[in-house]
């Protein structure tokens, strides 16, 4: 039995696992970004929409 290659394979093991979870953590912090900013912009245009209701309702399309 090999004890030194065995040892040396799960910290690699380990390592990986532990850089999967580092990427997977700074990946769920930007979509929590991502998804604040969309919420804000999507308030900024409902308060577009209050303030003046016709804008974009309508749009003139000729073929």
């Amino acid at each position: 039995m090999d004890i030194p290659g065995l040892s040396m394979a799960l910290s690699q093991a380990n390592l990986l696992q532990q850089v999967g979870i580092a990427v997977l953590d700074k990946q769920l912090d930007l979509g929590k970004e991502v998804g604040a900013e969309l919420m804000e912009i999507m308030d900024s245009a409902s308060m577009e929409l209050s303030v003046n209701p016709a804008v974009g309702g309508n749009f003139d399309m000729r073929i």
